[in-house]
């Protein structure tokens, strides 16, 4: 996992311990990248937390599908952006209407292979995690409660739509 690998690299990089904080798909990466010896802790929000040998898709697999993704579409190269009605139905429906403009517009697509990387070695087996669930459209609460509960994470619930912080 090459992302993995640059967080990786970027921990290495500190004078200290260090906390990894993954959002959405970001825990992927950090659930891979957290393995690194200077790495103190996992902070998910809203995220994926697949076990060894698991992708963010094996992982939510027995979960309904959310609204959201129903909303990602893909261009010809497989990259998906969000319509502007999942952004401001499912992505941040609490934020006010310029903002969820805004973020539609600056949106980066993210390519669809992601949802299916593997985990090699989950960070969170050996390492304190912390988990933040939310009223999510976009990965399901239930995966989000069930995944730290999973994990052993010191669990915070907010009332917050899937980018809480914004």
């Amino acid at each position: 996992m090459v992302t993995g690998a640059t967080v990786s690299t970027v921990a290495l990089g500190q004078d200290g311990p260090v906390i990894l904080v993954g959002h959405a798909w970001a825990g992927v990466v950090i659930t891979e990248a957290g393995n690194d010896p200077r790495v103190a802790g996992l902070v998910c929000v809203a995220a994926f937390a697949p076990d060894d040998g698991q992708s963010a898709g094996d992982a939510t697999k027995p979960y309904p599908p959310t609204p959201g993704l129903g909303e990602a579409k893909p261009d010809s190269a497989g990259y998906l952006s969000l319509t502007r009605k999942g952004v401001a139905e499912d992505f941040v429906p609490d934020l006010p209407a310029a903002e969820r403009a805004i973020v539609y517009a600056t949106q980066g697509p993210w390519n669809s292979r992601a949802l299916s990387e593997k985990v090699t070695s989950a960070a969170w087996k050996t390492k304190p995690s912390w988990f933040i669930v939310v009223n999510d459209r976009m990965i399901s609460p239930e995966y989000e409660r069930a995944a730290a509960k999973h994990i052993n994470a010191t669990t915070t619930r907010l009332n917050s739509s899937h980018v809480a912080m914004l």
